[in-house]
């Protein structure tokens, strides 16, 4: 059971999103990409029981530290981690079907992973969604090409240093990828620590 510090200080400001940007009162689907831990998907089954979890992960120390959580909690409504790669077209998502989930949540990816991760988080997302479903995206991000405050700028550099292909992404230039599969920035909301929450809803491109 691998423990981040940052997952457990954003945990509860991410739920009381998912909990004011989602009806929780009936019974949901959703996916989590890139789950860390699996301190989120945990801490989030346990207080919105109605909704079923899937995590994921890439990386496979990952993926057990996740079942290690799950072998803990005990918890019927989460599923086994699977191995995604967000960067493959959806039809590699462990057998996740089109329009068959309410939620995806990505909560720190974005910016600590080449574009092609970010472009096929868009374009998987707008496919296995339902009509009307929900992707939620946390982290810090870029807003008209400008970047603040200076530890955000310190961030954005030191990541990449580290990998040039990593690095804050501009909301606005997300918004467009997104609208490409149908999905549509509906809500920013200021999280803890110069972060944010992007809501974006499933339409019809009709």
């Amino acid at each position: 059971m691998l423990s981040a510090a940052a997952a457990e200080r954003n945990k509860e400001p991410i739920l009381a999103v998912l909990r004011e940007s989602v009806n929780t009162g009936r019974p949901l689907q959703a996916l989590e990409i890139s789950s860390g831990t699996g301190q989120h998907v945990t801490h989030f089954a346990q207080a919105l029981r109605n909704t079923v979890w899937q995590p994921s992960e890439y990386d496979r120390q990952s993926l057990a530290s996740i079942e290690a959580y799950r072998a803990h909690y005990q918890l019927h409504n989460v599923k086994p981690a699977i191995h995604l790669d967000a960067s493959l077209p959806y039809q590699y998502w462990g057998g996740i079907q089109t329009e068959s989930l309410d939620l995806v949540v990505n909560i720190n990816m974005i910016h600590i992973s080449p574009m092609a991760c970010t472009e096929g988080l868009f374009k998987g997302a707008g496919a296995v969604l339902k009509p009307q479903g929900l992707l939620m995206t946390y982290g810090p991000y870029a807003v008209n090409g400008q970047i603040t405050p200076q530890s955000n700028v310190d961030f954005d550099y030191s990541l990449r240093q580290r990998n040039p292909e990593w690095g804050l992404r501009d909301i606005a230039f997300l918004s467009s990828i997104a609208q490409r599969s149908g999905l549509f920035l509906e809500k920013i909301m200021d999280m803890p620590a110069n972060n944010k929450c992007l809501l974006f809803r499933k339409e019809s491109l009709v």
